[in-house]
């Protein structure tokens, strides 16, 4: 028996010895192996559509579902930490009046454009505080997010209640031409009703930047009414009382601005407030457009749906994630946008996790943001160019369509010469 085991052994090892010296054809199994393994990944690639070109067609449906993305976000993600939110709005809180005494303090012509600057961007962030407010990702306690919203927006002069009713119809429409509430494209015909003012303001830069509180009063062009309206047709019934209620916050935070005013003097309050108030408008503006609007690729054009073809998620799609550089943070994430469009829940400071989980599920659908060269995100100056400089309207029909350009937009002084 002992004699058998040897031999076995030795035959065992004799083989594999031979195995070990075969030329290098006889591994081919192993590399065809190989090669099968890798054919589900070429599945996997081909199941995103392409266009003749090669290039994907972000416009068709999307291989996967909204299910498939929530699966993919952890649970953690969705999780509310009050604590938490509370420290990022008392630090905002805390730099606010921080920057306002030293300025106020030091009264030197060099140091009020840093502060106008640094105190706007500062009421940018108050205003995303109020926007996780008005999407109940703050806290899980409704009547502390609708107080701490109110807060927030009326210090920087915003309608909470107003605003986030019509916010919430933008998200629950984006990327439909009609239906979608802010920063959505004009059809031929309206833009053709436009006169040279309403072009130039509408959609061109510098003007369109300062857009907010002019379209918190009237709406965007096609639509009618005002957030602070109760009648409006943003607003059902039910929600009338709560429109009041927010401008009786505006009308109390008026009335501080008023007293500050009389006891720091005119002057005083352009520096502090007046002017901060409109560099906030204008980072409101910027990153709201660039949500939307200028892919980092200057071929790609963004798509706009009707009908059939639009849809929550296809529509949510449509949004870009951008990279603030120094800015991300202190504007809590919202560069972060393409998951905060499709779920809006999530906590801002769960926004990053939640991307990265659902970006190999996105595949192509996820346009990576291009990185800031710098602690200043100026790389985002070209796309914001650009898109205002192509995209005027989109055709009355089709249910997939495009920004087109017109060539004949008019400059201001155009505008001023048909004003005469």
């Amino acid at each position: 028996m002992q004699c058998l085991a040897n031999s076995g052994l030795k035959a065992t090892v004799a083989s594999r010895a031979r195995r070990a010296q075969a030329p290098a054809f006889s591994r081919r199994p192993v590399v065809r192996v190989a090669n099968v393994a890798a054919v589900p990944e070429v599945q996997t690639a081909d199941r995103f559509k392409r266009n003749p070109d090669g290039s994907y067609d972000l416009s068709a449906p999307p291989p996967f579902t909204l299910q498939d993305l929530r699966n993919a976000i952890p649970a953690q993600c969705w999780e509310k930490n009050t604590f938490k939110s509370m420290a990022h709005l008392a630090l905002d809180v805390g730099i606010v009046f921080g920057l306002a005494a030293i300025a106020f303090t030091a009264n030197q012509w060099w140091l009020w454009p840093i502060y106008w600057f640094a105190q706007g961007t500062m009421f940018w962030a108050l205003f995303v505080v109020g926007h996780d407010c008005g999407h109940q990702s703050f806290s899980n306690n409704k009547v502390l997010n609708d107080f701490i919203g109110h807060l927030t927006h009326s210090s920087i002069l915003v309608p909470y209640h107003g605003w986030r009713i019509s916010h919430r119809t933008h998200h629950a429409n984006h990327g439909h031409i009609e239906n979608d509430e802010s920063w959505h494209p004009v059809t031929k015909s309206l833009y053709e009703k436009l006169d040279s003012w309403g072009r130039v303001g509408r959609l061109s830069l510098p003007w369109a930047l300062f857009a907010f509180p002019f379209y918190l009063w009237k709406r965007s062009p096609g639509k009618e009414g005002s957030h602070y309206d109760p009648e409006c047709d943003l607003f059902t019934p039910a929600e009338r009382n709560q429109v009041l209620t927010t401008n009786a916050y505006l009308i109390g935070m008026l009335a501080v601005l008023a007293a500050c005013t009389i006891k720091l003097g005119p002057l005083a309050m352009l520096n502090l407030y007046v002017l901060p108030y409109w560099i906030n408008v204008v980072w409101l503006d910027v990153v709201t457009y660039l949500h939307h609007h200028g892919s980092h690729d200057e071929n790609e054009k963004m798509p706009w749906y009707r009908g059939e073809e639009w849809s929550y998620l296809r529509g949510g799609l449509t949004t870009i994630d951008r990279d603030y550089g120094i800015f991300n943070k202190i504007h809590h994430d919202i560069g972060t946008h393409v998951v905060h469009h499709l779920f809006p829940q999530i906590p801002h400071y769960n926004l990053e996790a939640a991307t990265n989980a659902v970006k190999d599920v996105m595949g192509p659908y996820y346009r990576e943001p291009v990185k800031s060269p710098g602690p200043i995100p100026v790389h985002l100056i070209e796309p914001l160019i650009r898109s205002f400089t192509k995209d005027h309207f989109v055709a009355d029909k089709g249910d997939i369509v495009f920004y087109e350009t017109d060539p004949k937009f008019p400059t201001l002084p155009v505008a001023a010469a048909g004003k005469q």
